[in-house]
């Protein structure tokens, strides 16, 4: 197992949620963060402060993933903030639902762009470096929905299987110093503003009949980050709901 300390990382979608929880686990092993948001400033900007008190370098990056180049931005960005990335979590992601026949072309762009075509550029940008330098981590957040259909969040579910097929790709692409894996969640968080019931419903899918937590897919992410002889992999980490239908 490696030692993250000294490292450094972007984490994309890293302002609040399940980014946001890796971003501060990786900062309390001594890991220099990056944190990418879209929207949320004032979280991705408190959850800095919190990462400095730790005695680690972060900062904030702003950017629309969804906008063509903004990926490859970010990475330039990232890579001159810390003299060159370690590690990169692919973590942004789009959430559109409506059934197949109301899926826009808006809608399909969208989730492919910030969920597949950033994840794939910036790996190009920063996983080509990390080759060159002899070391890197790529990790992808998948999801269930990757590995079978989720007909009412078709963008969704057809971005996240592109991702885990890029997750291979790119392990032998970059191999044998970057390692690329995938974490593919279950209900691990409710969508926010959805209410008790969401969270029962989605327990009983579940082999365990509980939900898990955040800390669970952080728990995944930092085994990666320190193991040395995995990759092109996607670790499920969804209480056993994948076996259950």
């Amino acid at each position: 197992m490696i030692d993250p300390t000294g490292k450094s990382a972007l984490v994309t979608g890293g302002g609040h949620r399940i980014g946001g929880a890796m971003a501060s686990a990786l900062a309390s092993c001594g890991v220099d963060v990056c944190i990418h948001y879209g929207t949320s400033a004032d979280k991705a900007n408190a959850l800095a402060a919190e990462c400095r008190e730790r005695g680690v370098n972060a900062v904030t990056m702003q950017a629309d993933l969804s906008v063509p180049g903004a990926a490859e931005q970010l990475a330039a960005r990232a890579e001159e903030a810390f003299g060159g990335v370690d590690i990169l979590i692919n973590s942004a992601s789009t959430w559109e639902s409506g059934s197949f026949d109301e899926v826009t072309r808006d809608d399909w762009d969208r989730a492919l762009a910030v969920n597949l075509t950033s994840p794939m550029f910036l790996s190009q940008r920063i996983g080509s470096a990390m080759a060159v330098r002899g070391f890197g981590r790529i990790i992808n957040i998948a999801d269930v929905g990757g590995m079978r259909p989720w007909v009412h969040r078709a963008p969704h579910s057809v971005s996240k299987a592109g991702l885990i097929m890029l997750t291979r790709l790119l392990s032998q692409a970059y191999a044998p110093h970057v390692l690329v894996n995938a974490i593919a969640p279950g209900p691990v968080l409710v969508p926010d503003g959805a209410g008790p019931q969401v969270e029962t419903n989605l327990s009983a899918e579940t082999v365990l009949g509980r939900m898990g937590t955040p800390g669970d897919v952080v728990d995944a992410m930092l085994y990666l980050v320190t193991a040395e002889f995995v990759t092109g992999q996607v670790l499920s980490v969804d209480g056993g709901q994948s076996e259950r239908r």
